[in-house]
């Protein structure tokens, strides 16, 4: 059977035990604190708006999303050997894609609620209406799958007849390609232009972009500037989250080919699989009143 070895933190061999409980700590605090906002979301009554629906969605998307690398990354490093089957290759990078478009497709859904909410309050409980935010979760989750499964056959589809070894800690596009040989432009065009970074990056990053430039000009009505201030803490958390995601994304899927480095792309890949889900929790709980409440009223029952 055919099988790939990923190279990981090889180049630190004296760091691997120290990395491992790193992760694994970071691990345990993404489930825990993901956990949380998952369970005073379904069962705080102050908390059942859509807002906190979808972010109770988000931390769910959350879970999945380092499951899918961290466990497989910190096996590597605890038996220190990288050999990962064809299959099992295939089927990481699958569900990462997957769930990092769901991620981008979950994002802009939640700009939307943010932009109904602000610049058509009269409407909001109408337009987002219980069965509405279901099928906007639903269609995150959904219309990825076509899309992935065509982008993971064609990148898997393509002959491997160079060195096996991926210089990364998880099958991610780049250097998955840069392992084929043969002719890889049409293949490279599908994946980053048509299938991958055109419809999961930038299309829902503009939308993004626009809703909250109308919320912006709203706000900026506002004559109260205590309504200017709370409207805007609404908002900051979801674009700090988006700024963060969406930042490193486009650096590790649309800067060109000539520019990546190796270990810089590494690096960049650590930060938005492991770091940014670990300060997401902190993002939206920190400056988030309501949350904070509901974590106090759940401790209390927990103590008393």
């Amino acid at each position: 059977m055919m099988y790939f070895i990923l190279l990981g933190f090889s180049d630190t061999p004296n760091l691997q035990r120290i990395l491992f409980g790193v992760f694994l700590l970071i691990y345990l605090s993404v489930l825990v604190c993901n956990s949380i906002i998952i369970l005073i979301t379904k069962i705080d009554p102050d908390l059942y708006t859509p807002m906190y629906f979808f972010l109770g969605n988000f931390s769910f998307l959350e879970v999945c999303y380092v499951t899918v690398t961290i466990p497989r990354m910190l096996m590597d490093l605890w038996i220190q050997k990288g050999h990962i089957s064809f299959l099992a290759c295939a089927v990481q990078m699958g569900f990462f894609l997957m769930l990092g478009g769901t991620e981008c497709i979950l994002l802009t859904v939640m700009a939307y609620d943010r932009y109904v909410a602000i610049c058509n309050p009269l409407h909001y409980a109408l337009v987002m209406n219980h069965k509405v935010c279901i099928q906007l979760v639903a269609a995150s989750w959904i219309s990825t799958v076509p899309a992935v499964i065509g982008q993971t056959w064609l990148i898997f589809s393509l002959p491997f007849c160079a060195s096996h070894m991926i210089n990364h800690f998880f099958c991610d596009i780049p250097p998955i390609l840069k392992l084929a040989c043969g002719n890889k432009f049409v293949t490279e065009t599908a994946v980053f232009v048509v299938t991958g970074s055109v419809v999961f990056i930038m299309i829902p990053f503009l939308l993004i972009v626009v809703s909250y430039g109308k919320i912006i000009c709203n706000i900026l009505k506002l004559s109260s500037a205590r309504g200017r201030s709370k409207a805007f803490s609404t908002c900051s958390s979801h674009l700090t989250v988006v700024v963060l995601f969406y930042g490193t994304g486009i650096i590790t899927y649309l800067q060109p080919k000539p520019n990546q480095s190796e270990r810089m792309g590494k690096l960049i890949s650590l930060f938005y699989t492991v770091l940014i889900p670990t300060l997401n929790p902190i993002i939206y709980t920190l400056r988030n009143k309501d949350i904070m409440k509901a974590v106090r009223k759940l401790l209390a029952k927990l103590l008393a």
